[in-house]
């Protein structure tokens, strides 16, 4: 019995962040109530509060539910095995290229990733409850760098870039790259300007650190 209670309340915790996509998504998330998100998922007002103290805890569980999936990609795809003899993927920067069109094509294949990309981009101001939010996605940005800064150090290694060239400026380098990429792929939604040449883009910029 109490295992059933907790599988109904996952339930009911994941009918409301589904709701709360789909509201933020039509009205912007400054204009949207708890008690509209409550009406949407068909539950009470006091059932939203029993799994969410305020709007941004929810928006918040929104975006961990795409970010984490993303932080487990960056390490298996960007550092295992990394410096090891047995490396999977010997180029580092074929890692980098590979991380970053798999990103591309995991929101051309999930509509849920794909509209929680379009809220968090167009349909938020990061301000008042939700500037701890920003604090937050600057802090997973910084560890994106890092990540990239190990990787681009690996290339270096393997005298696969120029040695005048530093590992971090190419890591947020191309962290801006494509988080520019990301919010215009976002924009363009019938596909005419951005998402139709981002793997074109992509390679281009990797190979463009090429030795």
């Amino acid at each position: 019995m109490v295992r059933k209670t907790k599988e109904d309340a996952e339930i009911t915790r994941q009918r409301i962040i589904d709701a709360a996509r789909e509201v933020f998504l039509t009205k912007g998330v400054s204009r949207t109530s708890l008690e509209q998100i409550a009406s949407h998922a068909g539950v009470t007002r006091g059932a939203v509060y029993w799994h969410f103290e305020n709007k941004s805890q929810l928006f918040y569980a929104l975006r961990e539910q795409v970010f984490l999936p993303l932080i487990d990609r960056m390490d298996d795809t960007l550092l295992a095995d990394i410096d090891k003899t047995n490396d999977p993927v010997a180029d580092p920067l074929k890692r980098i290229e590979n991380f970053l069109l798999g990103t591309i094509q995991i929101l051309n294949d999930h509509q849920e990733t794909r509209q929680t990309y379009e809220i968090m981009m167009t349909k938020c101001e990061y301000v008042d409850e939700f500037a701890t939010v920003l604090q937050q996605i600057l802090n997973n940005c910084s560890g994106m760098v890092d990540k990239l800064e190990q990787v681009y150090a690996r290339a270096l290694q393997k005298d696969l870039i120029n040695p005048t060239h530093s590992p971090i400026q190419l890591a947020m380098d191309t962290h801006l790259f494509f988080s520019g990429l990301l919010h215009m792929w976002v924009k363009d939604t019938d596909g005419s300007r951005f998402r139709n040449q981002a793997h074109t883009l992509i390679s281009s910029h990797v190979n463009l650190r090429r030795k």
